[in-house]
């Protein structure tokens, strides 16, 4: 029997904890704005 690698990617859930609305509904975005921040997201 093959186990699962602990790894396994999925893309919607990836973008829904650390994509861009993640980012914005949480206010990181306006702190890194601030700084001059060239690149706010992932």
């Amino acid at each position: 029997m093959a186990t699962k690698r602990t790894y396994q990617p999925n893309k919607r859930k990836c973008k829904k904890k650390h994509g861009f609305f993640a980012r914005k509904k949480s206010n990181i975005l306006t702190s890194r704005r601030k700084k001059g921040r060239k690149r706010l997201s992932k």
